[in-house]
């Protein structure tokens, strides 16, 4: 009989290297539920609560903490312990005080950010498209499977917007345009931000974008995988260690010394 439906299972030598689980640490990996981001650019709940905050030994233990309703995913009670949590989403854990947002590192990791209370009432999303429906309603579409209807005319594709997470509702819009502040989501150089230099249009292929970061370092990636966070050099959110300010292993090695941990 052939296999009827998706898979059910993930093999933990499948899962996303992202997630950094040990090799040896069994078989299986949680397999993200379906959700608002896709599978491999995301992290489940279980991962993020037993692998990362350390809050749980099993995922049984993170089952029975999902379903005491202790885990909020952008504003709402995620009771599924493999709900798919991905960039920019802002996690809370009211019992322990917690407000994480989900960013990269430079080297391509989801990174619980730590934020306070002020900072966890909104999030950016990126707009993927925008149109007007069947019933003459005009709606902007963000990355995280959002509707926005009746969206600020003035919203483009590739642009994001502030998105407040108690109304769902857009309040500022971060303008695609040369010199935004964007950050990289998908790619070799995911986590890396810097200033948008440069648009190369290319019909029927993939638009190339020139990046330079605060050190002068450039590089190109394609226009799909960038975010806007801000214009200038002014972040609408506070940025991860680092400042995604992408290091060669010499330099590594170089602060490793200075720290004294070689």
């Amino acid at each position: 009989m052939g296999v009827r439906g998706p898979k059910k299972h993930l093999k933990r030598m499948n899962a996303p290297r992202h997630w950094n689980l040990g090799k040896m640490g069994g078989i299986w990996a949680p397999k993200p539920s379906p959700g608002p981001h896709k599978m491999r650019e995301c992290v489940p709940l279980t991962v993020i609560l037993r692998d990362r905050l350390k809050y749980a030994l099993t995922n049984k233990e993170c089952m029975q903490i999902c379903m005491e309703r202790c885990v909020k995913v952008d504003g709402k009670v995620r009771t599924d312990h493999n709900f798919p949590a991905g960039f920019m989403d802002v996690i809370e854990l009211e019992k322990s005080g917690d407000r994480f947002r989900l960013l990269f590192d430079v080297k391509g990791r989801f990174v619980l950010h730590r934020i306070n209370k002020e900072e966890s009432s909104y999030k950016l999303c990126r707009i993927t498209k925008v149109f007007v429906t069947a019933n003459k309603i005009p709606v902007a579409v963000t990355h995280d499977g959002r509707t926005l209807r009746y969206p600020d005319p003035d919203v483009k594709v590739n642009d994001s917007v502030k998105v407040n997470i108690a109304t769902g509702k857009m309040s500022d819009i971060l303008t695609f345009e040369l010199g935004a502040m964007v950050m990289i989501v998908r790619g070799g150089n995911t986590g890396r931000i810097g200033q948008l230099m440069h648009v190369e249009k290319h019909e029927g292929s993939f638009d190339i974008v020139t990046i330079k970061d605060v050190k002068g370092n450039t590089f190109a990636t394609r226009l799909t995988n960038i975010f806007i966070i801000g214009s200038g050099n002014q972040p609408q959110l506070t940025l991860p260690k680092g400042r995604g300010i992408k290091k060669t292993i010499l330099q590594e090695r170089a602060e490793a010394e200075a720290r004294g941990d070689l």
